[in-house]
């Protein structure tokens, strides 16, 4: 235990309670017709568990802050290792929830768990007790970057046989760049950026529904009630928000038009209800939680403190990049939510938990 600890980061306490906050009246404005619709007229069906996981998280991120994050490296190889059991679990037929066309969640009791929420947080702190340990092996290609990237493509595969590729790409981006962090070669990163693009490429091509994303993302004009409608309402939600928005509630596209909008799309709704001032504001509280990540990272005490630090923070930064890009027409369709904000107990418990993690690391930041 070091003998120095300071207070919490206050700033990331600010930014991730406002974009809860946020989150939380949004869910409920972007679902009540949805849920009024599904649930015998309970339009606060998912605010309602939505308000759950966020109390559950908050009180889960509080615990976690006070846990020395050092601890997470003796547990590192069990959490995998569970994770990798719920992984597999998932794909079995019967076993796993199909939701969407995916086999993505597990039934628990009333709820549903999402394993591979679960295996991003456990990857990224086994990817910072790996890689603290080996760091002087990374620059050899087979004797540390090959072991470093084995659990990642496992990881990768298992998640792809859902499949539920917005996941997988996440997952894979958060782990390359805490090992570009932790020192790997460039050269390395540029082979397998190659490699990668040639795996993308053959995935899109063996499945007919993801050729139809891409095609209806350079023109969704083209099948406008089907691969390209999500596309077209969400820019429909965009557009007519102008600066100021129609106000709180007062979402058009809502109504049935853009599919289950408290999810993937709730960036959508903000933009039409709060308009750009809104939805600038919401960017802005992510700048401040990815700055306020990226410091603690600079400022932790040991390698290990960095690179589960680099991870948390990347994981948050990719997630709202493909998000925004997707919501705003910019790369196509994808099953990613945007953190804090979007209806999802596993994703938002998670990420509260990983924000925890987060805040035990700045105790013990150097000055």
């Amino acid at each position: 235990m070091p003998e120095h600890r300071s207070s919490p980061d206050r700033l990331l306490l600010v930014a991730t309670f406002a974009l809860l906050t946020i989150g939380l009246i949004m869910v409920y404005s972007a679902s009540e017709v949805w849920a009024s619709y599904k649930f015998g007229g309970d339009s606060f069906y998912f605010f309602k568990r939505q308000l759950l996981f966020a109390s559950m998280g908050t009180v889960l991120m509080f615990m976690v802050m006070r846990i020395d994050y050092r601890i997470w490296r003796s547990w590192a190889k069990t959490g995998m290792a569970a994770c990798f059991l719920l992984l597999i679990l998932v794909v079995i037929p019967g076993v796993g929830l199909v939701r969407g066309g995916a086999s993505s969640w597990l039934g628990v009791g009333a709820f549903s768990i999402q394993p591979s929420e679960f295996m991003k947080v456990a990857l990224i702190i086994y990817l910072s007790r790996y890689l603290s340990e080996h760091q002087s092996t990374l620059l050899h290609f087979r004797k540390g970057l090959i072991p470093a990237l084995l659990p990642v493509f496992l990881a990768f595969g298992l998640i792809m046989l859902q499949p539920d590729l917005g996941t997988g790409t996440v997952l894979v981006l958060t782990c390359l760049t805490m090992i570009f962090a932790a020192g790997a070669r460039t050269r390395h990163f540029v082979i397998m950026g190659a490699v990668g693009l040639a795996g993308a490429a053959a995935l899109i091509l063996s499945a007919p529904y993801r050729i139809k994303r891409l095609t209806s993302f350079v023109n969704p004009w083209q099948d406008p009630l089907g691969s390209g409608f999500q596309i077209i309402q969400s820019l429909l939600a965009i557009g007519p928000g102008g600066l100021l928005g129609f106000g709180l509630g007062q979402s058009r596209q809502k109504y049935q038009y853009l599919p289950e909008p408290q999810t993937d799309f709730i960036f959508s709704i903000i933009s039409e209800e709060l308009g750009f001032i809104g939805a600038a504001v919401v960017l802005l509280l992510f700048c401040m939680l990815l700055w306020r990540g990226l410091l603690i990272a600079m400022k932790a005490e040991d390698l290990f403190g960095t690179l589960l630090a680099v991870g948390i923070t990347g994981m948050i930064a990719i997630q709202v990049m493909i998000n925004i890009a997707v919501v705003t027409g910019l790369i196509p369709v994808t099953g990613i939510t945007l953190p804090f904000l979007s209806y999802g107990g596993s994703s938002l418990t998670l990420m509260l938990v990983s924000i925890g993690i987060l805040l035990n690391i700045s105790t013990s930041a150097r000055q």
